[in-house]
């Protein structure tokens, strides 16, 4: 359950900040992790209001992720009905089992429809069953068939084939490699090997909430040339916080600002709407003592870099 106590601290600290400066920042603002629907989990908006949403606060674009499908294919149809919004569109694959796990064939088949970017387990893996002890936030709204967890190793610590049969089709594409819901210790396995076979754009999801990283882990990491993405939702006004305020601070200075990001990883029900959790996080992060230049890198520059968006 969300912290009350980090909740009211999060909201003191968000009212602080007057709404005319944080929207200014939200122009040109790119979310790399919205969750809108259709979806076998509940949604509070589909991908196409998403993206009005985006569009009327001036943001430059975002990308849609789903735990169970890969929105890349509908990115084209929606382009003709919605592309004059100005709003770039992304979305890409997880490689959970509800899309064939660890399959290099639906990988490349992806990548040449358009995906930007390949996750790699997040629900189904191995460390987010384990780690959720059977109470997890990715509950469907349909009872979905048990499968097997997944992880990117075998039994000695060594990636799988297939694993590296993914990686080199990203690298053939040069889209952007995820870490999903994996270990850490995962993470440094596949990190390292994507480098070696030529992935050159890294990101990682929430690190400190369910990948049992360390601090260190986040700075070798970033170092490492990863983009370390931090969830609003963790942080903010959202039933989904678990951390206090200092706490997001602490978790964007392991990696640097010039190595970190914010996603809204938003568009459950009951929780602020993506751009709304964006909004609160520039505001947060203002409040903590970022400079403007700092959330700039943070919510448009960093992002737009890793997707291949040119930067003013």
């Amino acid at each position: 359950m969300a912290s009350t106590n980090h909740r009211e601290a999060a909201r003191e600290l968000i009212s602080s900040i007057d709404d005319a400066v944080a929207n200014a920042l939200l122009k040109g603002a790119v979310d790399l992790h919205v969750h809108s629907g259709p979806s076998t989990m509940p949604r509070q908006l589909d991908h196409m209001q998403a993206t009005e949403e985006a569009a009327a606060a001036g943001m430059r674009g975002i990308l849609f992720k789903d735990h169970h499908y890969s929105v890349a294919p509908f990115i084209p149809i929606m382009e003709r009905l919605i592309g004059h919004l100005g709003v770039s569109m992304y979305s890409g694959l997880v490689l959970n089992n509800t899309v064939g796990g660890l399959n290099p064939f639906v990988v490349d088949a992806q990548l040449k429809m358009g995906a930007k970017l390949i996750w790699m387990p997040t629900a189904q893996s191995a460390n987010h069953v384990r780690s959720s002890h059977g109470k997890t936030r990715l509950a469907s709204n349909v009872k979905l068939r048990p499968s097997p967890m997944l992880t990117v190793v075998d039994s000695y610590g060594n990636l799988l084939d297939e694993v590296k049969q993914v990686l080199d089709s990203i690298a053939e594409f040069n889209a952007i490699l995820s870490s999903g819901h994996l270990h850490v210790s995962e993470i440094w396995t596949l990190f390292e090997e994507a480098k070696k076979r030529g992935v050159k754009r890294l990101l990682v999801n929430h690190p400190m909430y369910g990948l049992h990283f360390t601090y260190e882990d986040i700075k070798g990491l970033a170092e490492f040339g990863a983009l370390i993405e931090q969830s609003a939702c963790l942080y903010i006004d959202s039933r989904f916080n678990v951390f206090s305020p200092q706490e997001l601070k602490e978790h964007i200075l392991a990696a640097g600002v010039a190595h970190s990001s914010i996603g809204s990883d938003l568009g459950q029900v009951d929780n602020p709407s993506p751009v709304e959790g964006m909004r609160q996080a520039i505001k947060l992060c203002l409040a903590l003592g970022f400079s403007e230049d700092d959330v700039r890198l943070m919510v448009r520059d960093n992002p737009s870099k890793l997707v291949g968006l040119d930067v003013a």
